[in-house]
């Protein structure tokens, strides 16, 4: 099922493109939109969200124009990047409010309240005024609010900005949960690779207002032919041996990279380390990660 869909979509401010003839579509999973800042993930999301209007083309929610309003809004959620929660409100009276502006009667507002602030790991929080809240439990609020009317689909942009590592790990672990305990796609803008990797199935990339790459993460980061080795001891003759028999080695620090495998590779190393005698540790494949193949972070806030 297409859950968005841009058509030529086009965004420009004056003489700045933000946009130029994008098309894409996000479907039932959970969807990386990546690029450096800049790139145009903010503008598209705020047209999927009926905030700005394309200069051309189209933008389509669930099927429908993204300019419809309310037939939207109600079955798409959003988490913005920006703090904007009010300071002097519980985390509870304001998810209450937020569930009742979307149509949940109050008893049932307050239940599913208390029930998402839980799922984020507020509930013992959850009367303390939020301007008393550190950055990563304003993120988990924010993420809470985005998902109070159950939505089919959660647009989050940028969800783990402002974050030290464990705040970091902690919301990447809570959007894949979001996804598969309650079955919400979502849309998950970032220029940090390392987070799109370990959280999305498919990704989006943007590049000056434009689709430079789209597909699976896993045909990104697929296994390359390079094998990583190592072992206790003998090194170097396992090393020699290996390269006696006309493979490509290279040493990273403790551990002998092994290039160019071909389908005899694993006999002829089997066979070098027997003749080395060196105790095998690990062997394994390296696989690449979306950071090596793009100019884009993979940590910190980047640019």
């Amino acid at each position: 099922m297409i859950l968005l869909e841009a058509r030529e979509l086009t965004k420009r401010f004056g003489n700045v493109i933000a946009l130029e003839q994008v098309d894409f579509t996000v479907s039932q999973s959970v969807t990386g939109l990546v690029g450096h800042n800049g790139a145009g993930k903010s503008t598209a999301i705020k047209i999927f969200l009926g905030l700005l209007a394309p200069t051309a083309g189209e933008a389509l929610v669930l099927g429908l124009a993204a300019t419809d309003g309310v037939d939207v809004r109600e079955r798409v959620g959003y988490m913005p990047e920006h703090d904007c929660l009010p300071s002097r409100v519980s985390a509870t009276e304001f998810l209450k409010h937020m569930a009742e502006a979307s149509g949940i009667p109050p008893h049932h507002a307050r239940t599913r309240a208390s029930d998402l602030l839980r799922h984020v790991g507020l509930f013992e929080e959850r009367y303390r005024a939020m301007g008393e809240y550190s950055t990563g439990m304003k993120q988990r609020v924010k993420l809470a609010q985005a998902l109070v009317h159950d939505p089919v689909l959660a647009l989050l942009d940028e969800p783990t900005a402002g974050l030290d590592p464990t705040g970091r790990e902690e919301m990447l672990d809570l959007v894949r949960r979001t996804h598969t305990e309650f079955g919400i796609s979502l849309v998950f803008s970032s220029h940090l690779m390392g987070d799109i990797e370990r959280t999305c199935d498919r990704i989006i990339m943007l590049d000056h207002g434009r689709v430079s790459q789209t597909g699976e993460v896993s045909t990104f980061t697929q296994e390359s032919e390079t094998l990583y080795v190592e072992v206790d001891g003998h090194r170097d003759e396992f090393m020699a041996a290996l390269e006696s028999r006309d493979l490509s080695v290279a040493s990273d620090g403790t551990v002998v990279v092994v290039e160019d495998v071909h389908d005899d590779a694993y006999d002829l190393i089997r066979d070098a380390l027997a003749e080395s005698g060196a105790p095998l540790r690990r062997l394994a494949p390296r696989r690449r990660a979306l950071a090596d193949l793009f100019d884009i972070p993979s940590e910190g806030d980047g640019p």
